[in-house]
């Protein structure tokens, strides 16, 4: 049986065995998002509302600092 059954990112659902795989605690759950989409997180969150419960509370970093 399979130890992480579960990990996936949760833009893509690809699996810790087709990408590696960072992990997110939010809201008490354990979330993974691969390297490819952790842009997303970063520069534009909200467009994760719905996968990331309270994305559509975050925003993305001023860019003047």
């Amino acid at each position: 049986m399979k130890e992480n059954v579960g990990k996936h990112c949760l833009v893509c659902n690809r699996d810790e065995d087709q990408v590696p795989l960072l992990r997110l605690d939010s809201g008490g759950k354990m979330l993974w998002i691969c390297p490819q989409h952790l842009p997303i997180l970063i520069h534009d969150p909200g467009s994760l509302a719905g996968k990331l419960p309270g994305a559509e509370n975050l925003k993305p970093p001023d860019p003047k600092g």
